[in-house]
Formats: structure tokens, sequence, C-alpha cells
């Protein structure tokens, strides 16, 4: 088990075209999305009237349409900031972990993860969250290769951009297979 709160900053350069360069020789990676909210068409006059339903598009890709957690009126079927949260979590501690065992020629069959977050509120009306827990299962090809496969959930966390960009605790509980 592994928990970090250190702090890295990251971004991606962008290049002369206006897209992203992904092989940024100084290291630096800037990130670009665009939000849109047009739920005041209607206009709005209470907490509870308010539109929560917004896109957000970023150059190149697919937009998603996007609300607030259904506990603040927003739509349940739509992915929140919250879950977005948990998922680039998961999501970067897999493509992490992914690495790790390309560079250390570990064949890895199959990936999932159950990952959950708790987020608290603070009782005048903002909060935070307080951990992440991933719950990676990990199937690879060669069960001698089992203990470093193990091992390599602790170094993908250390060097996952994300989790070193967040000030609450990561945990992962890896469970590692062979088949």
């Amino acid at each position: 088990m592994s928990a970090s709160t250190a702090r890295r900053p990251g971004a991606k350069a962008a290049s002369p075209s206006g897209g992203v360069d992904p092989l940024s020789a100084n290291g630096r990676h800037d990130y670009r999305i665009e939000l849109r909210w047009t739920g005041a068409a209607g206009g709005f006059r209470s907490y509870e009237d308010f539109d929560r339903t917004h896109r957000i598009a970023a150059p190149g890709k697919p937009s998603l349409t996007t609300s607030s957690d259904p506990a603040f009126l927003g739509v349940p079927e739509l992915w929140n900031p919250e879950d977005m949260l948990v998922a680039a979590l998961s999501s970067c501690h897999m493509l992490s972990y992914l690495a790790c065992c390309a560079r250390a020629r570990i064949e890895v069959l199959d990936y999932s993860d159950e990952a959950r977050g708790t987020m608290v509120e603070d009782g005048k009306g903002g909060g935070r969250f307080t951990e992440v827990v991933l719950e990676p299962r990990v199937v690879i090809a060669d069960a001698v290769r089992l203990d470093h496969a193990r091992r390599l959930h602790g170094t993908a966390h250390r060097v996952c951009f994300i989790a070193n960009s967040v000030n609450f605790d990561v945990i992962h509980n890896p469970e590692v297979v062979a088949r």
C-alpha cells in the first residue's frame, strides 16, 4: 500500500501549429480545454433553478457533456468533476504501471481497476477529497515475475503525474496474478 501527497508541476508545450507537442524538449507539457455552459438561456433565480449541464472540449477530441454530482442537483447519468478526478487517477496509475512493466519486460495480459474516491463536505459550502483508493487487478504472463510486477505498482504510483498533483492520499491495493 502506498499514499502520496507530493506535488509536481506538469504541463504540455504548445506546438507552432497550436496543438500539443508530446516530445517537449524542456519537460513541460501544457493542456488546454474549453468549457461551455449555456444553462442560463431561461434565466435562474436560485441555487435549485440553474442547469448544471455543460460541455468540455479539447482540440481534436470528442467533447463531453458533464454535470454536477446528483447530490448537488446534477444529472446522475452524466460524468461530473468528482468522477473525472477519480478516473484521472485510475487511468494515470494504469498508464504509469504499464510503462513500468514494459520497461521491465513484464508482459501484462489484462488490467482492470475499481477505483473509489471519498469527498467530505466542510459544512460551509465547500469540501475536499480525503482519499482515492485504486484496486487494480492485473494479469501477467509469467508467474516468476509476480513479485516484481507487484512492486512496480509502487514505482507507478511515484511517477504518476496526477497522483503527484493532488493533496490527498492515493492508495493502491493491487492484485497481481499470472495466467
